[in-house]
């Protein structure tokens, strides 16, 4: 069955209104009629299994039939921190942690990010992160859509920080030392419900300076495995290794 994120205000107890997209979705595109079924989801709860009731020009009316009980979510929260790649990695980051569990996404401005975020066209560029995101999250049966936060400077980044149990830097140069810290020495202490922050930096890596920031501010450097990762590959080793440590290995 399809699924659908539907905005808290759309719903009314056990019926839901679809409009926008969605609705053009359901009605041109999967050609949907009256009974049939689809998933829609709140976007911060368990989903459920409703029928088709009303079909108009571009709203579609449906019925719960079911809330269902299976939760897809990682038993933490993670938190990709990204310095801002160049091109349309973060379009990737975005999608390939959406579908990786990530629970949100905060763009930094970081020393040696070539990219250079523009404020003027912040609203449509963070537009098009949550659909990314929102289609992922669909694709994936997700239970809930991940968090795009604005882009923040290191500064606000370390400020936002506060609220995490687990701050973690993936450092290549914690890769080339003998006595590197065990990402996954980390992640098999992690507890469900945990909040954890990983900060990647974009291709130039992190300056010496923000390192030492960000160390100054309980942040801890860990190496993602011997070799050095791409900026659009190292967020997603750090949320597979996870999700196989608390998900399939210890069953959190």
């Amino acid at each position: 069955m399809q699924r659908y994120f539907i905005p808290e205000e759309n719903w009314n107890n056990d019926m839901v209104v679809i409009d926008g997209d969605d609705a053009h979705h359901i009605i041109r595109v999967m050609r949907m009629q009256i009974d049939d079924k689809i998933i829609c989801n709140p976007p911060h709860s368990k989903a459920a299994i409703c029928k088709i009731k009303q079909i108009g020009n571009d709203t579609v009316s449906a019925e719960v039939v079911e809330w269902m009980e299976k939760d897809a979510e990682l038993p933490v929260q993670v938190t990709i921190a990204q310095g801002l790649p160049k091109g349309d990695k973060m379009d990737w980051i975005l999608q390939k942690g959406t579908e990786l569990g990530a629970s949100a996404f905060i763009p930094f401005q970081s020393d040696r990010s070539v990219v250079k975020w523009d404020a003027k066209k912040a609203e449509k560029k963070l537009m098009r992160y949550a659909k990314i995101v929102k289609e992922a999250s669909e694709q994936t049966h997700r239970n809930q859509l991940p968090e795009i936060k604005p882009a923040m400077s290191l500064k606000q980044l370390i400020e936002e920080s506060t609220t995490y149990q687990v701050r973690l830097i993936a450092y290549e140069e914690e890769a080339k030392t003998a006595s590197f810290q065990s990402f996954a020495n980390i992640v098999s202490k992690l507890k469900a419900g945990d909040k954890i922050l990983i900060c990647i930096g974009p291709e130039g890596g992190f300056s010496p300076v923000e390192v030492d920031s960000l160390k100054e501010h309980s942040f801890l450097p860990v190496r993602l495995g011997p070799r050095i990762l791409r900026t659009e590959t190292a967020a997603l080793y750090a949320l597979a290794s996870i999700s196989y440590h608390l998900e399939e290995l210890e069953g959190l």
